[in-house]
């Protein structure tokens, strides 16, 4: 219970950092703050919410921030679901259309706390998601319904095939999926890693050997990606840290992965503007906290993987 309630008020902070995306169309001159957020009065009117609609505290937040539960349909959100709709994965029809339509994220480890973090972020661009998790239910009640978790054996290549329907793009925030899946990722049209390669490669002595496995595993997601045939993104990042995101600007400079380090929150958010930057074939790049202020993301990536050797 601590570590859900733990993961709702990071979902509000997170959400709190982005509202600018959420009002991209409007012009209010009053930003909310985290005093704002939490004062008596919202509180009030959340419970007030809550009876009436039985919403978690997640979409409440959600409702109140896209303007009201008149307007969650306005803004494509989902209808909410009971409950009783957690059951378990069934693989009925499993034949589906060549032509399907694929507009979905998948999220691999959405459970985790780096995929948690991905899945806010793609919650405020707006975005379909779809999310691999150990406990269906726990991911309910922390995201209700504008994300589609998934519980199942990865290796189950009928499951799998259930996973990726409808999926355009493959999120990797952790390492181990891709060496537990191999090529079975036929439709998919975009894989973007989140890689600490260059953080393992640069330890030495009883910490090399601690992270030893995490980089086999590394190593092997990034040549099952290499030689899957479909576009990649790798991020190799710096060294995470747990501290706010947002805070500071960035750097891409050759070797800044294995020097430097980065807000795990601002690598969440790097993932996900990964997805408006698709290469033709592969794409790394190295990122870490810095000096640089980003404001236009997709140039800033188009940019980099036009350079040599990226």
């Amino acid at each position: 219970m601590a570590l859900l309630c733990a993961a709702k008020l990071s979902s509000i902070l997170l959400l709190q950092r982005h509202r600018h995306l959420l009002f991209h169309s409007q012009t209010s001159t009053t930003p909310f703050s985290s005093s704002f957020l939490f004062n008596r009065d919202y509180s009030s009117s959340l419970v007030c919410h809550a009876k009436k609609k039985n919403l978690t505290f997640f979409d409440q937040i959600l409702d109140y921030i896209e303007g009201g539960p008149k307007l969650r349909k306005w803004y494509g959100a989902p209808d909410l679901l009971s409950k009783d709709d957690t059951n378990t994965e069934d693989y009925e029809d499993d034949d589906y259309p060549e032509d399907e339509i694929r507009d979905a994220v998948l999220v691999t480890d959405g459970d985790s706390e780096m995929g948690q973090m991905v899945i806010l972020s793609l919650i405020v661009k707006r975005t379909r998601i779809k999310a691999l998790v150990k406990d269906k239910r726990a991911a309910l009640e922390a995201f209700g319904t504008y994300v589609e978790s998934m519980v199942g054996d990865t290796s189950d290549n009928r499951f799998l095939k259930k996973a990726l329907r409808g999926v355009r793009t493959i999120i990797c925030p952790n390492e181990g999926f891709l060496s537990n899946v191999g090529s079975s990722l036929q439709g998919v049209q975009h894989i973007i890693l989140l890689s600490q390669l260059s953080v393992y490669s640069g330890k030495s002595g009883i910490q090399s050997m601690m992270k030893s496995n995490a980089k086999k595993l590394a190593e092997q997601d990034e040549s099952v990606l290499k030689n899957s045939g479909i576009p990649y993104t790798i991020i190799r990042t710096g060294a995470f840290q747990d501290t706010a995101g947002g805070n500071n600007g960035f750097t891409f400079d050759q070797g800044c992965a294995a020097s430097g380090s980065i807000s795990k929150e601002d690598a969440a958010f790097v993932c996900v503007q990964a997805l408006d930057c698709v290469p033709q074939s592969g794409f790394i790049f190295e990122v870490a906290n810095g000096q640089n202020q980003v404001s236009d993301w997709k140039q800033c990536l188009t940019t980099l993987m036009e350079k040599p050797n990226q």
